[in-house]
């Protein structure tokens, strides 16, 4: 018989210190050739990152989002964020998330693959849903990154409403965005850390 474990709910999770995020010092914003493959390097010395995508929102019914817009990826150390509208970038992106080997964890992931496999034309490797990782050890609802930063460090991960539904389609990303994004594969790499995988 599988243990349940409680998920704090939002209310108590409000109560919560704030999780240290990363700051724009430790942020790498790659939209140059020569920025993607010096992330390149940096990334491949890594056995696991965190990850994530943003894709512009979509108002109209109907409408198709052409995204995701930017790639995220994460080491405990350091973020970059990968724009996907620069040929270079989207060619190393490409590359990075076909590459095996190397675990890409996150957070509701399913959306993500589908839309990379259509934008990138790669099926990225080694991707780990960490919801199903939560869900294996009991955990009975939908984790998603604040359960689990509330869970794992009794910390609450804040998240802008603003930033998440901005233009991630824009070649000029704001401060605000960068920090939001990045700090999204930032958590989901120290959350795959205090699991032990």
């Amino acid at each position: 018989m599988h243990t349940r474990h409680p998920t704090p709910d939002k209310d108590a999770i409000a109560l919560l210190p704030p999780f240290e995020r990363l700051g724009l010092d430790r942020i790498t914003l790659v939209n140059t050739g020569a920025q993607a493959s010096q992330a390149y390097d940096e990334l491949v010395a890594e056995t696991a990152w965190g990850f994530d995508t943003e894709s512009k929102p979509t108002f109209k019914v109907g409408e198709q989002s052409d995204g995701p817009h930017i790639l995220q990826l994460s080491t405990t150390e350091r973020a970059w964020v990968f724009q996907l509208h620069e040929p270079e970038c989207r060619a190393v992106a490409a590359e990075l998330l076909a590459l095996g080997g190397i675990a890409k964890a996150g957070f509701g992931l399913g959306d993500d693959r589908k839309r990379i496999i259509h934008k990138l034309g790669v099926e990225p490797a080694g991707i780990l849903e960490l919801n199903s990782v939560f869900r294996d050890r009991g955990y009975r609802k939908d984790m998603g990154v604040k359960g689990a930063v509330a869970v794992l460090f009794n910390r609450r991960f804040i998240k802008s409403k603003k930033a998440a539904t901005s233009n991630w389609a824009n070649v000029r990303l704001t401060e605000p965005q960068l920090v939001y994004a990045a700090n999204d594969a930032y958590a989901a790499i120290r959350v795959f850390e205090a699991l032990g995988l």
